[in-house]
């Protein structure tokens, strides 16, 4: 099974995606008030309203939305880019919940989270590849 989008539910839609522009991120034609998608390398992160994506989803709103239930990660090839990002998401409206700070397993990371609560780390790992488009590897 190969993930194509990664939905996040977002209470407010105008601010998520002024937060993720202000990331870097550009918003695709094809979004409109209701959805907005962007175009992450063979990946596409779309935001959602709340209610829209339970309604579409056929499940109830949860009352612990915004709790960590997924993470994503985004991986940089420096270890000071950490902090680089970190202090990019809190400049665009994101909160430092984990400050950059070396892992027992020898990287190096922090973590965010996004104006509508989703949780996002930001590691460094010295053991990881990348292949020659700037892609992370997974060696077997």
């Amino acid at each position: 099974m190969q993930p194509t989008f990664v939905t996040l539910a977002c209470p407010d839609l105008p601010l998520a995606r002024a937060f993720y522009e202000a990331m870097g991120l550009v918003a695709s034609e094809k979004s409109n008030e209701r959805v907005v998608f962007f175009g992450l390398d063979g990946l596409i992160l779309s935001l959602y309203g709340v209610e829209a994506l339970a309604t579409d989803a056929g499940v109830p709103v949860s009352a612990d939305a915004g709790t960590a239930r997924i993470a994503l990660a985004h991986n940089v090839r420096q270890k000071e880019d950490v902090q680089l990002w970190l202090d990019k998401a809190q400049s665009a409206g994101g909160r430092i919940t984990v400050p950059a700070s070396d892992v027992f397993w020898g990287g190096h990371r922090g973590y965010f989270v996004d104006p509508a609560g989703h949780a996002w780390e930001v590691a460094w790992n010295p053991f990881l590849e990348w292949d020659a488009d700037g892609r992370p590897v997974l060696s077997a």
